[in-house]
């Protein structure tokens, strides 16, 4: 199929695909994310404790969870264009619904709860698209620039849904995800093209085998997993660490975190074109798991010793503990084909989300007070066990 991609639509088109799936991601993480900013004024506005916010915050999250291998498979069905359009259309609808009228705890729970099912259309339903029309020569630069979506969505809803829920309440700044959200839509089924669809044959009765009757693919999986633990011990604990221990202001810390998010953002990048450079996604995506370990403790070093060490150690940790996650991405759909690529996808997410949902709670137990150190060492035995799981070995980047 690379052969067909670099001669087909021509390079101007895969490009605006390539946009088309980055800006449908931008505008999902932009609602995903951004919900928990307005966690200071849905309190105001109802009167909430932070429990009862904290469980309306956490229903796109599950609902996203719950259907992204599902989305991965109608995507393989049905093609990409239908399943980002539909999805995505469909939840920028349910928070215009959100943003109008008075609402109860439990439909806003719902309604959050939907829209976050809808949304995870776009999560393997883009990078499929992506995929499929950039070669392996390419591929991995591409999905880097996709993958720069979640540090955009967040930027976008950190500057504008505080301000509008300041001013118009914390409903009607929803509709600043939801217009995001059904204008995507709009321009993916007008302008999106499914890439070729993968031949089939009397060999398999038509329908490729499954790639996960091979252990390579879990294995892709599991240590991609693995690797989410440290990006989410960086971005969940790296705030409230610099205001109780190096008692930085809470605007200090965000525009920190703020700041390295973009630096996130550019590794993804770089990781992606070395990863076409080499050949290889899984190559670099196992040294960048030594690194991953090498820096984490470094932070507990840092904690230990001396300030400056400690925030720079931060930086590079911000960096690259998220410079895997395109590598994997890719890989899973590489390795599956584009037959299976949405589903496996799919499965990737849902494990790099279980995995990031169980971090925090993990981690804070280790922590308890002060034992900030200990926890950046137990978050490098995560990287560390994934070194050995990346399946090197079995990786062809040719097969999609």
């Amino acid at each position: 199929m690379a052969q067909v991609v670099d001669v087909g639509i021509g390079g101007k088109r895969r490009w605006l695909i390539l946009a088309l799936g980055l800006a449908a991601q931008t505008a999902s993480c932009s609602f995903l994310y951004g919900i928990p900013f307005l966690v200071p004024s849905m309190q105001r506005a109802e009167g909430l404790t932070l429990a009862e916010a904290g469980t309306v915050v956490a229903a796109p999250s599950l609902g996203l969870l719950f259907t992204l291998i599902l989305w991965g498979a109608a995507a393989d069905r049905y093609g990409e264009r239908l399943v980002m359009a539909t999805g995505l259309g469909a939840s920028g609808l349910l928070l215009v619904y959100a943003a109008l009228g008075d609402h109860s705890l439990g439909v806003l729970f719902g309604v959050f709860l939907l829209a976050g099912a809808c949304t995870a259309s776009v999560n393997a339903a883009s990078g499929r698209a992506v995929l499929g029309w950039f070669g392996p020569a390419e591929r991995g630069f591409a999905m880097g620039v996709r993958q720069t979506a979640q540090p955009l969505g967040v930027g976008v809803a950190a500057f504008g849904l505080p301000p509008l829920a300041d001013r118009w309440g914390f409903q009607v700044s929803l509709m600043l995800p939801a217009l995001a959200a059904i204008v995507v839509a709009l321009l993916v089924a007008w302008l999106l093209i499914d890439p070729p669809r993968p031949e089939t044959g009397p060999v398999t009765g038509g329908k490729p085998p499954s790639p996960y009757r091979k252990p390579a693919l879990w294995r892709v999986h599991g240590a991609s997993a693995l690797l989410v633990v440290p990006q989410f011990t960086v971005s969940a604990f790296t705030p409230v660490y610099l205001v109780t221990m190096h008692h930085w202001t809470a605007a200090s810390a965000g525009l920190f975190v703020g700041g390295v998010q973009i630096l996130g953002a550019v590794g993804r990048l770089v990781s992606g074109h070395w990863s076409d450079r080499v050949g290889s996604r899984l190559r670099p995506m196992r040294q960048l798991a030594v690194a991953s370990a090498a820096v984490m403790l470094l932070v507990a070093l840092g904690d230990a010793t001396w300030p400056w060490l400690v925030l720079l150690a931060l930086v590079l940790a911000a960096v690259i503990t998220v410079s895997d996650n395109g590598l994997g991405f890719t890989a899973s759909a590489e390795m599956a084909g584009l037959a299976w690529a949405g589903r496996a996808m799919g499965t990737q997410n849902t494990g790099q989300n279980i995995a990031a949902a169980l971090t925090p709670p993990m981690l804070g137990l280790v922590i308890g007070d002060s034992r900030y150190a200990l926890a950046f060492c137990v978050a490098a035995v995560f990287p560390a066990l994934a070194i050995a799981l990346v399946p090197v070995k079995q990786e062809n980047p040719q097969v999609l």
